[in-house]
């Protein structure tokens, strides 16, 4: 059973001319580019199955597309809604209990702070993951907040 057709998307010039830009960056993500892309041709009064057919998604894709377009605006383009795309491998309460350590306790061995690679090895997750989720919360043990006065007799006599 056909579909009646939807009416053509209307855009502003400022919309129109910002999906036209996302269109043409070679930069964006290719969700971003082609539901811009799928817009714009909407705006041109091309059917939504034409548009899902050309562009490789579903009329339902397209309707998505037109329904957060009208709420959001072009802010939301390319944007995944919360709650969709990849889950987080590790667990909360283990990436807590990393950033607690890291924060609150002294590694073994004698040195004086924490490396990527010991806490790796202490929490059993991963160097480039201990590196994500320092970076992301700031962390970063080598800086120290205050000076430790050195313990060498010849250290600045006068």
């Amino acid at each position: 059973m056909a579909h009646p057709p939807a009416p053509p998307l209307e855009l502003s010039l400022e919309e129109r001319r910002a999906l036209e830009a996302i269109v043409a960056s070679t930069t964006r993500p290719h969700r971003a580019v082609r539901e811009a892309e799928g817009l714009l041709l909407a705006a041109d009064g091309l059917a939504n199955t034409a548009i899902g057919e050309r562009l490789g998604v579903s009329r339902s894709t397209v309707l998505e597309w037109r329904r957060d377009f009208s709420a959001h605006g072009v802010e939301w383009v390319g944007k995944v809604r919360p709650g969709r795309g990849p889950k987080p491998s590790i667990r909360k309460e283990r990436v807590e209990r990393m950033v607690h350590d890291t924060l609150h306790m002294k590694p073994p061995g004698g040195v004086a702070h924490w490396s990527v690679r010991s806490m790796a090895e202490h929490s059993g997750i991963g160097k480039s993951t201990v590196q994500k989720i320092w970076k992301a919360r700031g962390i970063e043990p080598r800086v120290f907040e205050t000076l430790e006065p050195s313990n060498d007799q010849a250290f600045e006599r006068r």
